[in-house]
């Protein structure tokens, strides 16, 4: 007999409500939840098909060793005499692990991957951070003391929303948890209000939106700086209760004053009489935010541009008040004041390049060198967890390459992918109908205050482990303890989160499962919780499970000067590195400007490249093309449907032409995730429409430097018929 279930989407940022519809073992059937508190009924594809992925026949259910199925107790022997040979013989720096993007999306990537990353004890620590969103966690560590206190547009109560390098109509946002952006968006207009698209493309959200302004891929910073040289020029600067709470406002004004609109409108594109336009409107708005996101973080100058983000934000008065950018509060989070220490990075370098940590990590870009370049502590063996490098990480070839020569590679993945494929032992995770979950993530970056969880749809899988247990294992390994039951584990994590409770309130913890247990106590001891009876309206495991469509906790809510964790106490607009990297701007707006350059884009039926797997998904016209604008494709002697060959200086592919004046002249437009035609790989379906891999194209040798992004969109290229 068909059941109804409900849970949260696991698929993107977005966080919404799922209706299930459960036949025995199987989810039949997956719609929006029409009743939960923040997704009110919205779903997009990837949602709809939630039933198809969770059953994906290519999906791995056992373990793999060499290729082939073993038992578990077989996978993690051959897992400990695998990375025991190397840590005994080179050390814990010769053991490299990345963390891909799905990892925030988990229960267990949530609370066991610190864990492991500890008992590892090495340097080599890497993730899809570092070609997505480092940019932004560097410049609101040096503004907030966080880097993980990133302010969000309050889109419901804005007047005025300026959006640059984003796509939320495709991409349900991202760094802005807001279920619906599009209806979002929609509602801001039918409220009189307004929002502005800057971006290289004329994406779905461009097309929506009241302007589209094309801008040169790469030169947000110039616009923004622009911005600023006006607000402060023109006067119109307004702190308002930020006043007191703000410092090096001057610092800020000295290091905006060379970029007139003027002198920055060819850099970017964008007239200097529009650029002041901006200003103006954002100064005389009743609430205004700008957002930035991908296209803004993945450049040459991604920090900076992220930075100038916020502070166009904080001298208009929109930092922290209803309509501006504000800060969420997710109900896992404490949020008493702390004088904090601030932000800082470098604590180590790479061995080869010398390229300083950021938030605990290296950048990818140089993790195919810690491989392939001999010496003390060369990276010899890689865990990788929910994660694909052999396509989103810069010069993907060379990264390919060099995952061959590993000695040893064990995998948390549940397909056999283009980088599995080089793993020695494939541990599988569970189905995600089989897992419970909640948001630790996303409910901090979340437009409305919520609470979510949602317990497993289906009961645990024979002779599978808790995705909990796997990484315990690994855990217990790396520390050298390989015969110790992950319970242990478990039990040392709860007590830890217990620390600070009251002994006798410690048998009051409830959940089935370690993940449940660990929540239960930070929902309890969080800003909205019950504190183990001291507060009995608040929340806990219990009350969440009971509300399957979710509580609603209110709209945003100023929380300055508590949220802060700088030295001062303060938003320190001002640090040392942004002046650095303004002199490097300044100096970098004479360059030629005349190449040919290559910008990514997103699908409303993608997620990087774990989505092509499933026949609705892919289905439709060729998503996989090379845009090129008529003036250009004339130019280049490209027709539409035709085979262009596209070089970069780390390397080159060919890939059929889609002629469009959606993207502009001088820009061409490839998507991401995509080159599934490698041998060895378990991808039936999305070997039929492999595409191809537009990191082949990126480099390596280039990055943000205050954060060790990759850059991936402004890729000089030369094009030609194939």
């Amino acid at each position: 007999m068909p059941r109804t279930a409900y849970r949260t989407c696991p698929f993107c940022e977005a966080a919404c409500g799922l209706e299930l519809t459960v036949d025995g073992e199987r989810v039949v059937a997956a719609r929006g939840d029409r009743e939960h508190v923040f997704s009110h009924g919205f779903v997009c594809p990837k949602g709809a098909m939630f039933g198809q992925l969770n059953d994906d026949p290519d999906r791995l259910r056992k373990p793999l060793v060499n290729g082939r199925e073993a038992t578990w107790d077989a996978a993690f022997d051959a897992v400990r005499a695998g990375l025991r040979k190397i840590l005994e013989r080179y050390g814990p720096h010769a053991l490299a692990v990345y963390l891909g993007n799905p990892n925030v999306h988990t229960m267990s990537g949530g609370l066991y991957v610190a864990p492991l990353i500890r008992a590892l004890g090495s340097r080599n620590v890497y993730s899809a951070s570092t070609v997505d969103q480092m940019p932004k966690h560097v410049s609101c560590g040096h503004l907030f003391g966080n880097p993980l206190t990133i302010p969000v547009p309050d889109i419901d109560r804005t007047d005025l929303m300026l959006i640059l390098g984003a796509n939320p109509w495709e991409s349900n946002g991202s760094l802005a948890t807001a279920a619906d952006f599009p209806g979002r968006l929609k509602a801001l207009q039918a409220r009189g209000g307004r929002f502005v698209v800057v971006d290289p493309r004329r994406t779905v959200t461009a097309s929506h939106a009241d302007e589209h302004l094309f801008i040169r891929p790469g030169a947000d910073a110039y616009l923004l700086f622009g911005i600023v040289h006006t607000l402060f020029a023109e006067d119109l600067t307004d702190l308002g209760d930020l006043a007191g709470h703000v410092s090096g406002v001057e610092l800020v004004r000295e290091l905006a004053e060379p970029f007139t609109p003027e002198r920055v409108a060819g850099a970017c594109g964008i007239p200097a009489a529009r650029i002041r336009g901006l200003a103006r409107e954002l100064a005389a708005a009743p609430a205004a935010a700008v957002y930035g996101r991908i296209g803004t973080c993945t450049v040459e100058f991604g920090t900076l541009t992220s930075w100038l983000v916020d502070v166009v934000n904080i001298l208009t008065g929109n930092l922290d008040r209803p309509g501006g950018v504000m800060f969420p509060l997710a109900p896992h989070l404490s949020d008493e004041p702390k004088r904090g220490k601030g932000f800082r990075t470098g604590r180590w370098h790479s061995r080869v390049r010398g390229l300083p940590e950021v938030k605990g990590e290296l950048p990818v870009a140089t993790l195919a060198d810690e491989i392939e370049t001999p010496g003390d502590e060369q990276v010899r063996a890689l865990i990788t967890i929910a994660g694909n490098p052999a396509l989103s990480a810069p010069n993907s070839g060379r990264l390919d390459r060099a995952l061959a020569g590993l000695d040893f590679m064990v995998s948390v993945d549940p397909y056999l992918n283009e980088t599995t494929r080089h793993a020695d032992v494939v541990l599988p995770p569970t189905d995600p109908a089989r897992k419970g979950h909640y948001d630790f993530s996303f409910l901090a970056l979340a437009v409305r205050n919520f609470a979510a969880y949602s317990p497993p749809v289906l009961p645990p899988g024979p002779d599978v482990p808790d995705e909990c247990d796997i990484l315990a294992r690994l855990t217990l390994i790396l520390s050298g303890q390989p015969d110790t039951d992950p319970s242990l584990l478990h039990d040392f994590l709860l007590q830890r989160a217990l620390e600070r409770v009251p002994a006798e309130h410690h048998d009051a913890v409830t959940g089935d499962h370690p993940a449940e247990r660990l929540l239960d106590v930070a929902l309890r001891t969080g800003a909205y919780g019950d504190g183990f009876g001291a507060r009995p309206d608040g929340l806990n495991l219990r009350k969440l499970i009971d509300n399957p469509h979710g509580i609603d906790l209110g709209p945003l809510r100023p929380r300055i000067p508590s949220v802060l964790r700088t030295p001062s106490g303060k938003v320190e607009l001002f640090a040392a590195p942004f002046a650095g990297e303004t002199a490097r701007l300044l100096t970098a707006l004479d360059r030629r400007r005349d190449e040919m350059v290559l910008v990514g884009r997103r699908h409303l039926r993608s997620n990087n490249s774990w989505m092509h797997n499933v026949p609705a998904l892919i289905k439709g016209r060729d998503r996989c093309t090379l845009q090129v604008n008529p003036a250009d494709a004339e130019r280049l002697s490209l027709g539409d449907g035709d085979a262009a060959q596209v070089t970069s200086r780390a390397g080159g592919l060919t890939v059929r032409v889609e002629v469009t004046d959606r993207v502009m002249p001088g820009v061409v437009s490839l998507p991401h995730g995509w080159g599934h035609d490698v041998p060895g790989t378990r991808l039936s379906v999305a070997a039929t429409v492999p595409g191809v891999n537009s990191n082949v194209l990126t480099d390596e040798l280039v990055i943000d430097p205050l954060s060790g992004n990759s850059v991936l969109n402004g890729i000089p290229v030369e094009i030609k018929p194939a």
